[in-house]
């Protein structure tokens, strides 16, 4: 009978948590794209974006040539409240470095960017950065960049970025946190690549998730 109850009682609690995590609206780790082209769902910006073979799996890689500041949208046009998160893969060569990270909104939305020459990661409205943390980018490895905007009240938006390298656990909080007045445009989601080191740069699950 303590058996039955347990199994009733996990069966419960399973399903009242996963009715508190809203399912993602969107991913993609590539697994079913073909190699070499460019996936339908990807809204290329700028910049040469393909599935390519990495590490024994697929992923989405934006060539190294030319050199530029590149991005692309995917995910649902209609997220206002928005939380996207991805793996990304990068290279230094010599002093030279990339810069990456993931956004929302549409291209002149919110944007998470990993910058490995100033050691730091930054929170940026469009262009113009807002918020920045020191943060230890290593090379040649995958980092993990989740950047949540969501409303705080009826004219308070939070903005709040995080980044982790694989294989390390995802901080318990953000790292960091900033409040804007300005409602976001609704749209998609982004991924961004500065290639300044002429090293390919990889990317792969893409997860976007409404946050109301």
């Amino acid at each position: 009978m303590k058996s039955i109850m347990f199994c009733i009682l996990a069966g419960l609690c399973s399903g009242l948590l996963a009715a508190d995590t809203p399912a993602p609206a969107y991913t993609n780790n590539f697994a079913k794209e073909e190699v070499g082209k460019t996936p339908d769902d990807l809204m290329v910006l700028d910049g040469t974006f393909t599935v390519a073979e990495f590490d024994g799996a697929k992923c989405l890689e934006l060539a190294a040539d030319p050199i530029g500041s590149f991005g692309a949208l995917f995910g649902p046009d209609n997220l206002v409240g928005t939380d996207v998160k991805a793996r990304i893969w990068s290279a230094a060569t010599g002093k030279r470095f990339p810069e990456i990270g993931v956004g929302t909104n549409e291209a002149g939305g919110y944007k998470l960017f990993g910058i490995p020459a100033r050691k730091l990661i930054e929170i940026r409205k469009g262009d113009d950065p807002i918020a920045s943390v020191p943060f230890e980018w290593t090379g040649g490895n995958w980092t993990w960049f989740r950047l949540r905007v969501e409303p705080k009240d009826a004219k308070t938006w939070m903005i709040e970025g995080k980044a982790w390298t694989q294989g390390q656990k995802e901080p318990q909080g953000w790292l960091m946190t900033t409040e804007q007045s300005d409602a976001p445009a609704a749209g998609k989601a982004s991924i961004w690549g500065n290639d300044f080191s002429e090293q390919p740069i990889r990317f792969t699950d893409l997860t976007v998730t409404a946050v109301k």
